[in-house]
């Protein structure tokens, strides 16, 4: 016999416990419903693609920070996002796709950099984008607020705010105060403000970008006007007329507020925020941030915002979309961390475990087939314990009812249903029986994953 290894995965990656993982699943199957109760269809990309493809938007960062290597000739990559392959996707597809086109994607993506508490290189995110064959109505980028906050309160998130600005409005501000050719510069800066201070910010502004003072202080006395909705807007609307691009965004935002609202979502779970600029200059318009309120230090779980072009390294035709991605991997693991999440409560997808203690399977098998029927998971345990090692093995699943056949129940053609909880048993048919656990488990079904503090 050789040497035996010691079972290890790379640093920065990630695999979880039965019990978690089950957890984890419930929190992407609800992602899949409300995306799919929106019009989103399933997309699934391969995650190995030609680097020339996946570099076409990135470089910098990016390079330094994908898994790239070669196979035979082929110069290969591991995506480290999921819209540049959509990116891809549509432009290779276009004349076969339906436009607007709504996809959802929730898959794993691949990142080399440095792994720290509750950042991985191997991590799963869940994507929606709507995608416009030369246009694309300002609704979609209203909808995409309203998706977050199903998904957030599906998940048994109610503690959180969707921040929501413009960056056609920030961009024409700067060009109003003459600083037209550095607004990249500063909104990259900007998106900084929660992270490094407001004295850092004013430095990197006057010190770096070379702006004066008072137009420094300017800058930040805009981005502190943020909060309700209403109250920023009637700010925003004292300075219109000051510039064109600005008018534009602030007609943009003002549409999005209010379709927010006509999707439903509160006031208290949403907000303009001026300070919300996403650094990158992918984005064009509107753009999101998502804070939960009781724990800020999770950064933002769900970003994202409106492109004017999506496919432009890859097709001429002009492909304009709106989209957020939220962070599961990482959302997922700092509420477990902070104990909002009960991952050990079940180890099994089974909702009964039918215990034989005769020597007599099939009756055993047949009543697991009744309790399917009913759409109740079950398993049936066949081994060769005796009862107290079944009874453990119960319990180390965490399963909510057994179904146990012992000489009495296989005479009577029944089964002893007990329910792990309250420890309250009875006999029955195996027909009654899974009634019984199919409407407790339908309403237990609506119990949320996290349990807010």
């Amino acid at each position: 016999m050789g040497e035996i290894m010691t079972p290890r995965i790379l640093s920065g990656f990630i695999e979880l416990l039965p019990g978690a993982q089950l957890r984890f699943d419930e929190m992407r199957r609800i992602a899949e419903e409300v995306y799919e109760s929106f019009g989103f269809v399933p997309l699934d990309t391969p995650a190995i693609e030609l680097s020339e493809i996946l570099l076409a938007k990135g470089g910098g960062e990016t390079d330094k920070q994908m898994y790239r290597f070669t196979k035979g000739e082929n110069d290969l990559a591991l995506r480290f996002d999921l819209t540049v392959p959509l990116a891809r996707y549509v432009a290779q597809h276009a004349g076969e796709l339906s436009f607007p086109f709504k996809r959802y994607h929730i898959g794993k993506v691949y990142r080399g950099e440095r792994p720290q508490r509750g950042r991985f290189r191997e991590f799963y995110q869940a994507d929606i984008d709507v995608v416009g064959d030369g246009s694309l109505n300002i609704m979609n980028d209203a909808e995409m607020p309203a998706i977050i906050y199903k998904v957030f309160t599906r998940w048994g998130i109610t503690r959180f705010r969707i921040r929501i600005n413009n960056r056609k409005l920030l961009g024409g501000f700067y060009e109003s105060l003459g600083l037209g050719s550095l607004s990249a510069e500063i909104m990259r800066t900007a998106d900084k403000l929660e992270k490094i201070g407001e004295e850092k910010v004013r430095a990197i502004f006057t010190d770096d970008l070379g702006i004066p003072a008072d137009k420094a202080d300017g800058i930040l006395s805009f981005m502190a006007h943020s909060g309700t909705g209403d109250k920023t807007l009637a700010f925003l609307e004292t300075l219109r007329g000051s510039n064109a691009l600005y008018d534009e965004g602030l007609d943009e935002l003002r549409k999005v507020v209010e379709g927010v609202r006509a999707f439903g979502v509160p006031d208290e779970n949403f907000a303009v925020d001026l300070t919300i600029s996403r650094g990158l200059d992918y984005y064009t318009g509107t753009v999101y941030e998502t804070t939960l309120l009781d724990y800020p230090e999770i950064g933002s779980p769900c970003s994202g915002g409106r492109y004017d072009n999506l496919a432009s390294n890859y097709t001429e035709r002009r492909l304009p979309g709106v989209g957020i991605s939220i962070g599961l991997s990482r959302l997922y693991w700092a509420l477990c961390d902070m104990g909002l999440i009960d991952t050990e409560a079940r180890r099994s997808t089974a909702d009964v475990l039918v215990i034989p203690m005769t020597s007599d399977r099939a009756a055993a098998i047949a009543a697991a087939e009744a309790f399917r029927r009913a759409g109740v998971r079950t398993q049936v345990y066949f081994e060769e314990k005796k009862f107290k090692g079944k009874m453990n093995y119960a319990n180390r699943l965490g399963v909510p009812f057994i179904a146990i056949i012992g000489e009495d129940e296989l005479a009577a053609g029944e089964v002893s249903l007990k329910d792990m909880r309250s420890g309250e048993q009875n006999r029955m048919k195996p027909e009654e029986a899974a009634k019984l656990a199919a409407d407790v488990l339908s309403a237990e079904k609506k119990r949320p994953i996290v349990a807010e503090k």
